[in-house]
């Protein structure tokens, strides 16, 4: 799916994932929109006379839940028409440095070309560092998600300006986890755009700088030189050889020697015989150097974009997307594979798992139950015979029994090895069943803390919780997969 689809596919999950008591959207909006998106994809498959996607199903049932909510409400509608991207920004920045470039000439002498202008060899200087920096962070492994902060992916992703006011407050709080989400999803995208919109403008910048040297040529008489307090006629011949290297080979323009460099130093008369050779140095110069290499980063940044654009890459193996799946029958029955750690289920649990199941990965979903691993097992012979990249299973979840207090020696020894050993991610259940029987009634609050207690030692060891009651499934509501989230291996 491209990148606007999959934005609004996102968009709803984000909806219904907070619309938990169905306030904006009930069920007969949801049954609606998934009956008439399968209607339109099928039909769209047969007129088309290709397979019914998952990708069509997505987003006919997306838009027919955003007009849904569009028409409810003017202030979502709004939200929905703003410009995804960095709209007409990149080429405004990039006139801006063509004509910034062009006035370069004004910070110096606009009347001479000075063979060691700090603007021009500034320029060069700056742009080599630049591909140095390029070639280094190709070669050693990158720590961080780049040089864009996160800051500045969420605000060019779509970010945070200016969330609709008006609004229900489900929908309000369901538009800012959307942004959070959204620029996470779309960074590769935003820096794509980005990279393409600094080297277009340092190549606009660049052009500019030429077109400046040229431009004064026309109408003025350059007088050529240098002067320097520390470098002589051998040291500036030295640096200008180096310099202007590429330029004398590519366009054949005829070498100098020391002496013409002596001849022009700025202590003896000014000379303005031969201005237009140095123009054409240093404009070849800043041609091969500058423009050429960072059009065609431009360009590959471009390419970048273009692909992401057209296939956003959107993980349709998730269990949101994967009960969605089940509805429109492209995909067999979905399977919660279970691995319990020091939690042995009756058989009232083991039902009520099977209902968990089915309300996270639709009605059709089985459940995979594995013995219950022993309390402080080491991980890695406990786990040796869970092939943890079976493809017959939808999701893997480990269940801890939320009575337990977490210790990070054994629940969590137990959560790192999972989390390292499955490429696709895991999931967490936390049973309160048993905590809520052994406090009875009056143990809301000794409840409440000890799941913000597990949920904050699930997130450190980068697998997120659900809160799930095996007794009693329907008391939590889990039915739009809504918390049920995968960790991924860092």
């Amino acid at each position: 799916m491209n990148e606007q689809v999959a934005r609004d596919v996102v968009l709803v999950r984000a909806i219904e994932s907070m619309d938990q008591k169905h306030e904006v959207l009930s069920d007969d909006d949801r049954m609606y929109a998934s009956r008439s998106a399968r209607e339109l994809a099928q039909w769209q498959a047969s007129d088309s006379k290709a397979e019914l996607t998952q990708d069509h199903f997505l987003q006919q049932r997306a838009e027919q839940i955003l007009k849904r909510l569009s028409e409810r409400t003017p202030a979502m509608a709004a939200f929905l028409h703003r410009p995804s991207g960095l709209g007409v920004l990149p080429w405004a920045l990039a006139w801006l440095a063509l004509a910034l470039g062009a006035g370069l000439d004004r910070i110096a002498d606009p009347h001479r070309v000075d063979l060691l202008s700090a603007p021009l060899l500034g320029i060069i200087g700056w742009n080599l560092l630049v591909y140095l920096g390029l070639v280094l962070a190709m070669l050693i492994p990158a720590t961080r998600g780049g040089w864009a902060s996160q800051g500045l992916l969420q605000r060019f992703s779509g970010g945070k300006a200016a969330l609709p006011r008006k609004m229900p407050s489900v929908l309000t709080a369901a538009l800012a986890h959307f942004v959070a989400e959204w620029s996470e999803l779309s960074a590769r995208l935003t820096r794509a755009r980005l990279a393409r919109t600094v080297h277009l403008c340092a190549a606009m910048f660049g052009l500019g700088a030429m077109l400046s040297l040229y431009a004064r040529g026309l109408f003025s008489q350059y007088s050529v030189g240098w002067e320097s307090t520390f470098l002589d006629a051998g040291q500036v011949h030295a640096i200008l050889s180096m310099l202007f290297a590429p330029a004398t080979f590519a366009f054949n323009i005829q070498p100098f020697s020391v002496a013409d460099i002596s001849s022009l130093h700025f202590s003896q008369t000014a000379t303005a015989v031969g201005g237009a050779r140095w123009v054409h140095l240093y404009a070849a110069t800043l041609l091969l150097i500058v423009v050429l290499p960072r059009m065609v980063l431009a360009g590959v940044a471009h390419w970048r974009a273009r692909q992401l654009v057209r296939n956003f890459p959107l993980d349709l193996t998730q269990p949101y997307f994967r009960k969605l799946a089940n509805q429109l029958g492209v995909s067999g029955p979905a399977v919660l594979r279970v691995l319990p750690y020091s939690f042995t289920l009756d058989e009232a649990r083991d039902k009520g798992l099977s209902a968990v199941a089915a309300m996270l990965l639709g009605e059709q979903a089985r459940v995979m139950l594995r013995p219950s691993y022993a309390y402080g097992e080491e991980p890695r012979e406990a786990l040796a015979d869970a092939n943890l990249d079976d493809a017959s299973a939808t999701v893997t979840a480990v269940l801890f029994n939320l009575a337990a207090t977490p210790e990070k020696e054994n629940h969590g020894a137990f959560l790192d090895y999972l989390v390292r050993k499955s490429p696709r991610g895991i999931a967490v259940l936390l049973d309160e069943s048993g905590l809520l029987e052994r406090l009875g009634e009056h143990g809301e609050v000794r409840v409440t803390e000890r799941i913000a207690l597990w949920q904050q030692f699930c997130n450190f060891h980068r697998a997120p919780a659900t809160v799930v009651n095996l007794l009693a499934p329907q008391t939590r509501a889990l039915d739009t997969g809504a918390g049920l989230t995968l960790s991924k291996a860092p």
